[in-house]
């Protein structure tokens, strides 16, 4: 099975910022890391973020989770966000892609 990851949250005002800039951050370490199989990205409408993750090839989310820069970003999420996290986590397996690296 594949794991997709849809996380929801809204930030709390003036904490979009800070927040974009951390998980802009992880971009970085994956683009210099290039971990196989996955795909990572990340939405904003004002203080509204949404991260979709997707493991083409099982159902381990540490390719992600484990990277320095993933692991400061979500140190402190907490207190950046109106409400924790909304996590909808799908086990399935892949029938069709398209744009997916």
């Amino acid at each position: 099975m594949q794991r997709v990851t849809l996380v929801r949250y809204t930030t709390k005002p003036g904490q979009g910022d800070e927040n974009e800039a951390l998980s802009r951050a992880v971009f970085e370490e994956l683009r210099a890391t290039r971990p196989a199989h996955i795909s990572y990205s990340l939405f904003r409408a004002g203080d509204d973020f949404s991260h979709l993750f997707i493991n083409s090839a099982g159902d381990a989310a540490e390719p992600l989770t484990e990277l320095p820069s993933f692991k400061a970003y979500v140190r402190d999420i907490a207190d950046r966000c109106v409400a924790p996290p909304a996590v909808i986590r799908i086990d399935a397996e892949l029938l069709e892609a398209y744009g997916f690296s």
